[in-house]
């Protein structure tokens, strides 16, 4: 994803087909100062048409709405509005569609039940291009994932290339800390966490924190590792 463009405040888009959802996201999202809400969508065709109109920085899409669903309004923005972060909102009912979000390249997926101060902080992190997943799914969603889709063998080769502390921030990443979070588990500067995570995803060949996080859980990395959910 492209740099998203400097601004004071960050301009947010929120696409769901039911009225309701929308204004509570709305009324949830006005708490915050350096948050705006410039445009609303009932469809992904429109959430496309729309977050262009307004320039938006990130876009709340509900994974599922009638005609263009969120995941194709992704990956349509994803190329007509490269520097736009979009968030799918979700619930574990539909986390079937979750990997075909991540090949998408969404910068995240959150609970419809995510917690106001979770979800103003979760915009914040899309708009400064970062991943973000809620840290109440992110174990049980590998754990239904890898069922699906095992690739361990291939996942262990793939991490058995990084270094120790390279995989020490894959395992971070796969629980669902923020790059903030790792330097300061770790010790060191987010810029070093930043720089460790663009070579992790080129050496697992992957464009996403998301991605990484599945091949962490495949390799075997995440077993025993704490539930930051719980925190």
């Amino acid at each position: 994803m492209s740099n998203p463009p400097a601004r004071d405040r960050v301009r947010v888009l929120i696409a769901d087909d039911e009225s309701l959802v929308r204004a509570g996201l709305r009324l949830i999202l006005s708490q915050a100062a350096d948050l705006d809400v410039v445009a609303e969508a009932a469809d992904g065709e429109q959430a496309v048409e729309m977050a262009v109109r307004h320039d938006v920085d990130v876009a709340l899409l509900d994974i599922r709405m009638p005609g263009t669903d969120g995941l194709e309004a992704a990956a349509r923005l994803a190329t007509t509005a490269p520097w736009l972060s979009c968030l799918v909102l979700t619930t574990f009912t539909e986390e079937r569609y979750l990997s075909l979000a991540i090949d998408k390249g969404v910068s995240g997926f959150l609970v419809k039940d995510i917690e106001p101060v979770e979800l103003i902080s979760a915009v914040r992190s899309a708009a400064r291009g970062h991943a973000v997943v809620s840290p109440q799914m992110t174990r049980h969603l590998l754990d239904r994932y890898a069922e699906h889709e095992p690739r361990r063998a291939t996942a262990r080769e793939h991490v058995a290339r990084l270094t120790d502390r390279e995989r020490d921030v894959l395992v971070h990443v796969g629980v669902g800390l923020t790059n903030a979070q790792i330097a300061a588990r770790l010790y060191v500067s987010e810029g070093t966490v930043k720089a460790d995570i663009r070579r992790i995803l080129s050496v697992l060949a992957c464009e996403t924190r998301a991605r990484a996080a599945l091949i962490a859980h495949d390799a075997g990395l995440l077993d025993g590792a704490p539930d930051e959910s719980e925190h």
